[in-house]
């Protein structure tokens, strides 16, 4: 029953998470794409530039842009983590996770659009 909480990580699993400075860099090099999966309203409420809004009530991995790396976000990184599991465990090993959300975006001075 405990045994995946003392695993070790897989060495040849891709990463998940991407730290605030990593996805400073990605949007800067222009080589992700910001999904926000937080529901409209919340979006509408500020967001991160460039991102688009998918919400986890109506995720679906053929909605994902293509053409560059997903990167998923939410407020505090708990349904963009449920979203980024599913995506791997249905083989979309590409995309990424912003783990501490729109909170530390916020926190770290990202800029915001509203």
């Amino acid at each position: 029953m405990f045994s995946r909480f003392f695993a070790k990580p897989d060495p040849n699993a891709p990463p998940r998470d991407i730290d605030h400075e990593e996805l400073v860099q990605a949007m800067r090099d222009k080589s992700c794409v910001v999904v926000d999966i937080r529901e409209p309203h919340e979006f509408a409420g500020g967001h991160i530039p460039g991102a688009i809004n998918l919400p986890l009530s109506r995720f679906r991995l053929e909605l994902l842009p293509e053409g560059k790396r997903p990167v998923l976000i939410c407020l505090s990184g708990s349904r963009s983590g449920s979203a980024v599991r599913y995506a791997h465990s249905n083989g979309a090993t590409e995309v990424r996770h912003y783990p501490r959300g729109m909170n530390d975006w916020r926190a770290r001075g990202g800029p915001i659009v509203r």
